[in-house]
Formats: C-alpha cells, structure tokens, sequence
C-alpha cells in the first residue's frame, strides 16, 4: 500500500507534478538572472524551457506525466499573472508622459499589430501564429501572446513559435539598441523612450533601459506599462471576433466570453492601482508574485518549442519576426523624436 501512496494525488491532481517542476524552474531562472542580471528573469525562464524540451531523456516526461501541469502552468498561472501586472500600471504615470508620447505609443502598437499579422500573411504563417506574433511584438512580450491564446484557444505548439521569436528578438535588443544609443544621437531619456515604445517584454526593457542610468529607466518602464495597457482592448477585440467566427449548430455550446475574466481582473488591478493607495509591502508581494507566475508560466510554454521543427519550416516565422522587430525599433525611434 505505501508504494502506491502517490497515486492517488497524481490521479486527482495530475497538475501537481507539472507544476512543481515549473516552479523549480523559476527558481533556476531566478538563479541565473541573479547571477547575470543583465539576463531578464523571464527571458531565462523560456529559455531554460526550451532546452528542457529539446533533451530527449526530458521529452518522455515534458509529453508525459508532466504535461497537464505544464500546461496548467502556461495557461492559468500565465493569466494570473497577467492580472497581477496590472498593478504596476497607474493612470496618472502614465498622464504623466503627455498626450503626443501617449498618442504615439498607442499608434505604434496599433501599427505594429496590424502590420505584423499582415507579414504573417503574407509569408503563410499557419492558424492562428500571425496574431500571436503580432500581439507578441507589438505589446509586451511573450506575456501577450499566453494571454491572447488563451481567448483564440490556440494549441500550445502553436503558441510556441511565436513566444520563441519574441524572445530571440527581446534579447537581440537588449545587446543591440545601447550599441545604436550614441550612433543615433539620443540622450539617455530618448533612449529610455525608445526601449520602452520599442522592446517587447517589461524584463527586457529593464535590462535594456538599465544601461542608461535610473532616470532613462522610469521612461522607458512608464511608456512600456502604458504599451501594456493596450492588452486588454486588443484581447476584448480578438474575443469579439472569436465569438462571430465560432459557429457551433449546438446552441448549448460554450461561446467566447466577450470580455474574459482575467482581462476584466487586469483592467481592474489598474484601477485599484491608480486610485487605491496601496502599502509598498502589497505592491512588492504582487510584482514578485506576478514575476513567479509569469516565470512558470513562460518555463512551460518554452517546453512545446521543438526546435528541430522550427528551424525545418520556420524560416517564415523567423523572417516574420526579424521585419516586425526592426519595423517597431524604427516607429519607436521616430515617436522619440516627434515627442522631443
């Protein structure tokens, strides 16, 4: 009987085992950036996935046993997350920017998005990969593209590629823009605009904006959070567009929700952060929280990547990814100099 008594918890719990090496894995990733903190938390985390997923005596496990909670970890933990990083976000932060540096963050994302899934088009990217790309590039991260797969109900595999590329792309910034920082004349403000308007994920533009010192560094947070802030418009319209194309002669069936639960939390958490003042000890409990959440989240979305696939027939997805990295880079840097 005692050899069998983990039975019952894998059968009535058959997330726990996922999970737990998703955390372990934020612990490791947690580790390498606190080692080299020029490696964002996140970025290491799907990258530590990735590489678990490649190594063939892990791939039983990772398809396996481990799968419900990996997946448990890539779509509900990444949810949470998702509202938990709304209270980093605070309206009047981001007032605080001006109208000409709000109007034009909004008008990059909603170029680059629209842009983005045109390339995907255009170079035949299957299902639903040009939308995710493009929520990927154009708002935060690989962060996005978990939340918008959870409303188009995309495959995990499918999501994979798309969470890849943004993270190849995030981490060419973070070496690539400060080299440009000098060459293209900016000061350290511009530059801390130009990596927040044009960075993809809020760990990346950390390490990127870091280099210029703290004052180019609260730009370049405050415009990314306001980027961010466009998540949930853009989820509630792909929700939208999601139920008119979901066509079910069930009339029991299960519909989209027009606006999902956790994009309602997100809007929420930023309210509560704009007009609830709120300990310093709360605010630092959520973000580490949210950071742990993501962390898991981005851990078990890197395991689906099979790179063996990516790099057979994904040379579209990588091209795709390559045009809206330099397309974004190049709107941010003009934003940055119609704002001065």
């Amino acid at each position: 009987m005692a050899m069998n008594s983990a039975a019952p918890t894998t059968r009535t719990l058959p997330w726990l085992p996922g999970v737990a090496v998703a955390a372990l894995a934020a612990l490791v990733a947690w580790g390498i950036h606190w080692l080299v903190p020029t490696v964002p938390l996140l970025t290491a985390a799907v990258v530590l996935g990735i590489v678990v997923g490649q190594l063939p005596f892990a791939r039983p496990a990772v398809t396996g046993v481990l799968a419900p909670g990996l997946s448990t970890a890539a779509k509900r933990l990444m949810r949470l997350g998702v509202v938990l990083l709304g209270l980093k976000l605070s309206l009047g932060d981001i007032a605080g920017l001006g109208w000409v540096t709000i109007l034009t963050t909004v008008a990059i994302v909603v170029v680059t998005f629209v842009g983005t899934i045109g390339l995907g088009r255009l170079f035949r990217l299957p299902g639903h990969q040009p939308l995710l790309v493009a929520t990927g590039f154009s708002i935060c991260g690989a962060s996005a593209i978990g939340a918008m797969s959870g409303v188009v109900k995309s495959k995990d595999e499918e999501t994979a590629t798309p969470v890849a590329l943004v993270t190849l792309c995030g981490t060419l910034a973070i070496f690539v823009l400060p080299v440009l920082w000098h060459p293209l004349g900016l000061t350290s403000l511009q530059f801390g605009h130009w990596v927040g308007a044009g960075v993809h994920d809020v760990g990346q533009v950390v390490a990127t904006a870091q280099i210029a010192g703290s004052a180019a560094l609260a730009v370049a947070i405050v415009v990314k959070l306001t980027r961010v802030l466009m998540l949930a418009p853009m989820v509630a319209i792909a929700s939208v567009v999601e139920r008119r194309r979901h066509v079910d002669p069930d009339p029991a069936a299960k519909r989209p929700a027009i606006v999902p639960l956790f994009v309602a939390g997100f809007i929420v958490a930023v309210l509560v952060r704009s007009f609830v003042p709120l300990p310093a000890v709360v605010l630092d409990g959520a973000d580490a929280a949210q950071t742990a959440l993501l962390a898991m989240a981005l851990f078990g979305l890197g395991t689906a990547v099979r790179l063996r696939t990516l790099l057979g027939t994904g040379w579209r997805s990588l091209a795709v990814g390559l045009l809206s990295w330099v397309v974004i880079a190049a709107l941010a840097l003009g934003a940055v100099h119609l704002s001065s």
